[in-house]
């Protein structure tokens, strides 16, 4: 799917000569329809200048700024004003014009590209003041309404040109907890309804799990959110370890009669449950995320390698003799939940003997598994099948591309280049595995 917007190798500076200062180095990132993606990081990190870049308000220094399909960099002004007109722009001020009511700023935006029929502006306006819940407040004017309303009415406003993207900057800083979630939850739900991207720039770590994905910049370049989760994390449980000393404890303890103690000791019990069982539900959805992430994105590399249509990678599920796949194949932005027998297939059999398997046509091999292709209407040709093993030489999981682009077969050098790239896989897999990502697809009963 094309994504919405696409960044490569993007650079910014501010001032010239001596003044001179870099604020983007190289960033890359893709947003797709219906995704909403936070971009996150501390001041001065170049969040506000991609906003702007990604926005056509400002020309393209180096590197490529894509929307819609369109390049900016470079781009004649009539290219730029187009391309605004059809983003939908969100801001920590919600800029509306007080001598306007509700109704009046939301229909603002349709007279930008000329004349509009009242009645037309009105039905739409009112369309979006409904979508966001403040119908009944369309006659109101914004010293009226609430922070969190006022800022409803900013969203509309943006929603009312009917944008394939949407650019936010901080909208939840001046909110409280509560009514910056629901503003949120509110962009969130539209994303999903009207298939519009979300760039959300935002500190606000309140609302980071409401992201389909979030994006880390530092010092102006995209950073793994993962590592910095693991540093917030050390940096959290150094926190909590220091907050008692045991002498303080102690002293607490020593004036407990025998009942308050034993209260003490079953309270402290259940406490230390609550905690254990929080850091393990934090952990595994943080590599359960990583894991979709990562296997997503290096599979479908491996496949622009070798040039191959398609790219599975199959987790070896030995409990109960399963090979299961939760990783999209390339073309693809669905994660696919694929599970098949050990003991069927060319998958099966690379996973049961260490040995890849190459084949210019897998209709010709009795071993091939036609089961998979029947169910998704794909027709499997040239196919190339590797084991991905652990430290040990284990094999934990099975690699395999299909169909060459070229029309003809994968040849040795293609089986030593994706070798090569199963070795650091294999790395990554086993320390992902190891803290029990679940491969499983979800029970729907559950």
């Amino acid at each position: 799917m094309e994504p919405v917007l696409k960044l490569r190798d993007v650079e910014h500076a501010y001032g010239t000569g001596m003044l001179r200062r870099q604020v983007l180095h190289g960033v890359s990132a893709e947003i797709h329809p219906g995704e909403i993606v936070l971009l996150t990081g501390p001041s001065g990190a170049g969040k506000t200048t991609i906003l702007t870049l990604a926005g056509a308000l400002r020309s393209v220094q180096k590197g490529s700024v894509r929307v819609f399909g369109e390049e900016l960099a470079g781009a004649p002004p009539r290219v730029a004003l187009g391309v605004r007109r059809r983003i939908g722009f969100i801001f920590q001020n919600p800029n509306l014009i007080v001598s306007l009511t509700a109704l009046q700023n939301v229909a603002l935006p349709l007279s930008w590209s000329g004349p509009v029929d009242p009645s037309v502006a009105r039905e739409r306006a009112l369309a979006q003041l409904a979508l966001v819940g403040l119908e009944e407040h369309a006659d109101k004017h914004p010293d009226q309404l609430s922070g969190g309303q006022r800022q409803r009415v900013a969203i509309a406003r943006a929603l009312v040109v009917e944008p394939r993207l949407i650019l936010a900057d901080e909208p939840t800083s001046a909110l409280d907890r509560q009514t910056g979630r629901d503003v949120v939850e509110l962009l969130q739900r539209l994303a999903q309804q009207q298939r519009c991207a979300i760039l959300l720039v935002t500190h606000d770590n309140r609302i980071l799990d409401l992201a389909d994905r979030t994006l880390s910049l530092e010092d102006g370049r995209l950073v793994s959110l993962a590592r910095d989760a693991a540093r917030i994390a050390g940096q959290i449980g150094a926190g909590i370890a220091t907050m008692g000393r045991p002498a303080q404890l102690a002293r607490e303890v020593e004036s407990l009669d025998e009942p308050s103690f034993f209260e003490f000791l079953g309270t402290s019990a259940a406490e230390m449950e609550d905690v254990r069982h929080a850091l393990e539900d934090a952990r595994t959805r943080l590599a359960t995320a990583r894991f979709d992430q990562l296997l997503v994105a290096t599979t479908m590399k491996a496949g622009q390698f070798l040039d191959a249509d398609r790219v599975t990678l199959f987790v070896v599920d030995r409990e109960t003799g399963k090979l299961r796949s939760r990783v999209a194949q390339s073309g693809t932005d669905t994660l696919l939940s694929i599970e098949m027998d050990r003991d069927r297939g060319i998958a099966g059999q690379v996973s049961r003997t260490g040995t890849p398997v190459r084949l210019r046509d897998a209709y010709e091999s009795p071993v091939f598994n036609r089961e998979v292709d029947l169910r998704t209407g794909y027709r499997t040709r040239s196919l190339l099948c590797m084991p991905v093993t652990n430290a040990a030489g284990t094999v934990i999981a099975v690699a395999q591309v299909l169909n060459k682009r070229n029309g003809t077969e994968f040849g040795p050098d293609d089986e030593e280049r994706f070798r090569e790239f199963l070795v650091p896989l294999g790395r990554l897999l086993e320390n992902l595995l190891a803290v029990e990502v679940p491969t499983r697809p979800p029970d729907p009963k559950a």
